[in-house]
């Protein structure tokens, strides 16, 4: 069993319900969805462009995924992500964008944010007490000969090469899309998810997902809604 630590809106929220249905799955109640038909798409060919990230669901990676240290329990972990997210203050992402990132298609922040990654700094380094050390098939699995000095390093020491300086806030929505459907997917994706690709969007919630078993797909555990009760939009 793998667990991960998470950004994606509150279940009800507008851009989570309409990423369910685009990546055929709710990452908060599991459910199964049938693909859409999007714009110059159809739906088998949007059930095709988003399967790897379907598998995943609707987020933004800030602690990823990884198996629990030896002496530490769920519940330990789960405490733990409460707890943190009550100290933390929501970042507010003034406007999103799709972008296309290393192939696939994501939703990025229009500009850098240092509030957003601060957060997420914080995050790798306050729940890695949580996180068993990688196996050499975890760490031959990353491609380790494909990834720079600092990722290796980064990898070595945190579990992912991906953080601090690499960190770069996305929500994925297709897995590598082949450069000569590029146009149809984007135009595509912005039909159907209009004005909510435009922004603004409140980073103010993190969720625990977990992977029951190797290749399973992963779902939301627990949700907990960032800053003290009396102020939380979502409470």
């Amino acid at each position: 069993m793998r667990f991960a630590i998470y950004f994606t809106p509150e279940k009800d929220h507008p851009l989570t319900r309409r990423a369910a249905q685009w990546l055929g799955r709710d990452a908060f109640s599991g459910e199964v969805l049938p693909s859409p038909a999007a714009g110059p798409l159809s739906p088998a060919e949007v059930a095709f462009q988003t399967a790897a990230a379907r598998r995943y669901g609707f987020h933004a990676t800030l602690k990823a995924p990884f198996r629990l240290a030896e002496g530490v329990s769920e519940s330990e972990l789960i405490g733990a992500v409460e707890n943190f997210a009550q100290s933390q203050e929501p970042v507010c992402l003034p406007e999103i964008t799709l972008r296309r990132l290393d192939g696939f298609f994501a939703i990025l922040p229009s500009q850098g944010s240092a509030a957003l990654a601060n957060l997420a700094a914080n995050v790798v380094t306050a729940f890695e007490r949580f996180r068993a050390p990688l196996t050499a098939a975890e760490i031959e699995r990353r491609n380790p000969d494909a990834l720079t000095p600092g990722q290796l390093k980064n990898l070595h020491k945190w579990g992912y090469p991906y953080v601090f300086e690499e960190f770069r806030f996305h929500m994925t929505l297709t897995g590598r899309v082949a450069a000569a459907e590029q146009e149809r997917v984007a135009k595509a994706i912005e039909g159907f998810f209009g004005p909510l690709l435009s922004g603004p969007l409140d980073v103010d919630g993190l969720a625990v997902f977990v992977e029951s078993e190797p290749g399973a797909p992963f779902h939301i555990r627990s949700f907990h809604p960032m800053g003290p009760i009396r102020k939380r939009k979502y409470a």
